[in-house]
């Protein structure tokens, strides 16, 4: 999550559904502050009471139905990023063959090959295909991703696209059983009302398929993470390992992905909207990015005290324009400093931000209508939209796959044996020295201390022959390895990702 706490479901509703088992009162006990009343005659007893609507307590008596019919489609993302680079001054690991040598492979990592690290994330498949939708930041830096399905079924997952402005990305499953996948749809978060329940699915804290509910509890909000924040706030138990799980309405549709909590908070959490999502998910899966319409103006929120100073405006929300540079989509319409701009295409814009998301969510060469208040006259101007700058230098990362070796996407390191552990007895071939948690290799049964002496049947005499053997290797092709581990001989397989 970005950020972090511990969350509970509130004690009102733990209260709410408790009472929701209570027995009720005997039929021939005395209404409340009635104790002398005469008993009902046999006609009146017989006549219908009126219909009323269940309580919440009575209509959420059970949600196990609701999840029953959900829960398979939510999966567990695991991956393997590239971490931070080691500090200098931290401690060496022991030797694990004593004797205080240093460990060969914790020498300061080259920058672009520092440690991977191990990360767990939620997220729900949307087509059969095996296309997911999850957080940028559970597969941000990813080399390697696994999704595992409630049923069992493990995948090796690739990412198709990724939008770090809202925190999206979308990741497609590989392998030739992927086939009869459960699914779930988009909702219209639109039509939500704050006070209506939700269900969250996710892998909190690597506990796989927990539900929590809980109500949705403010619309809009800005948490000041990115240019188009616009989370659907809710109280459901939302914890570290529910990043990117789903939001779910009482219909079983996806409403929301999960994304942020409040650190120091209880019951604070936020998850992008599922008309957000909708909007994206062309773009993000022919393409891998979103292109955004854009202005070029500098907006702020309009307030009472603005719209007086202004004129006496006869609104009081809107996005006022406080720069428009030469040369923009706006500025070439004729868009000036304080401009009061009240509508596009009609619909209301009610804010800064709110200008800002919808501009983003078109195609740049979009002509749009803006309506506008200057010098206390309402005008209209068309303007066709510019493609936004990559002003937060999004198209200059790198990708972590395109500078890995072979065994690096395994989750080895290596190194070669060297005179030092010759002289132990070991023989001469690839040292193991590391291998990452849930990787490939990790799998496949090799631990730090073996030394590779054969590869695909030939012989292995350092690290750089195992590297290239590995290289050589077809993708997902299982190789057959003779490792030494001590005194003894033992055959390992390794199967190499596509």
């Amino acid at each position: 999550m970005k950020a972090h706490t511990a969350g509970a479901v509130g004690v009102w509703l733990a209260v709410v559904l408790a009472l929701a088992g209570c027995d009720r009162a005997p039929p021939s006990s005395s209404p409340a502050g009635e104790p002398g009343a005469s008993p009902l005659s046999q006609e009146a007893s017989r006549a219908p009471e009126p219909a009323m609507p269940p309580s919440p307590a009575q209509a959420l008596s059970s949600l196990a139905p609701l999840a029953d019919s959900v829960r398979s489609a939510v999966v567990n993302v695991e991956v393997r990023s590239r971490g931070p680079e080691r500090q200098l001054g931290r401690p060496e690991p022991e030797d694990p063959f004593g004797g205080g040598f240093p460990w060969p492979f914790m020498q300061p990592a080259p920058r672009g090959q520092q440690p991977l690290r191990q990360g767990l994330g939620s997220g729900f498949i949307v087509d059969p295909s095996g296309i997911l939708l999850t957080n940028n930041h559970v597969v941000e830096g990813a080399v390697e991703i696994q999704v595992k399905l409630m049923d069992g079924r493990q995948f090796d997952a690739e990412v198709l696209g990724t939008d770090p402005l809202t925190d999206v990305a979308v990741i497609q499953l590989k392998g030739k059983d992927v086939k009869n996948l459960p699914v779930v749809g988009l909702g219209d978060s639109d039509a939500m009302r704050v006070g209506d329940w939700v269900l969250a699915i996710g892998n909190p804290f690597g506990l796989s398929s927990s539900v929590s509910l809980g109500i949705l509890s403010a619309k809009e909000r800005n948490i000041h993470s990115g240019p188009y924040d616009d989370f659907l706030q809710t109280d459901a138990a939302i914890n570290p390992g529910n990043s990117g799980g789903p939001l779910f309405n009482m219909n079983g549709e996806v409403i929301g992905i999960n994304t942020a909590i409040v650190g120091g908070g209880t019951g604070i959490g936020f998850a992008v909207p599922a008309n957000v999502v909708k909007a994206l998910l062309p773009q993000l899966e022919k393409e891998g990015a979103v292109t955004r319409g854009w202005l070029g103006l500098g907006v702020q929120d309009l307030t009472p005290a603005l719209a007086e100073a202004l004129g006496g405006l006869p609104v009081h929300e809107g996005a006022i324009v406080v720069s428009a540079d030469e040369g923009t989509p706006a500025a070439k319409a004729g868009l000036q400093p304080d401009d009061v701009i009240v509508a596009l295409d009609g619909r209301p814009i009610a804010s800064a931000g709110a200008l800002t998301r919808t501009v983003g969510t078109m195609r740049p060469g979009t002509q749009v209508t803006l309506t506008f208040y200057r010098n206390g006259q309402k005008e209209e101007r068309k303007v066709t939209l510019g493609t936004r700058p990559d002003l937060e230098g999004l198209s200059q990362r790198e990708n972590p796959r395109s500078q890995e070796e072979p065994h690096q996407r395994l989750g080895l390191g290596l190194s070669d044996v060297g005179s030092r552990f010759e002289a132990r007895g070991l023989p001469p071939g690839a040292l193991i020295t590391h291998v990452a948690p849930g990787s490939l290799a990790e799998r496949s049964g090799l631990v730090p201390g073996m030394v590779v002496v054969e590869a695909g049947g030939k012989p292995v005499r350092g690290a750089a022959d195992l590297v290239q053997l590995l290289r050589e290797a077809r993708p997902g092709s299982v190789v057959l390895l003779r490792v030494q581990l001590q005194d003894a001989r033992v055959l390992r397989t390794l199967r190499i990702p596509e």
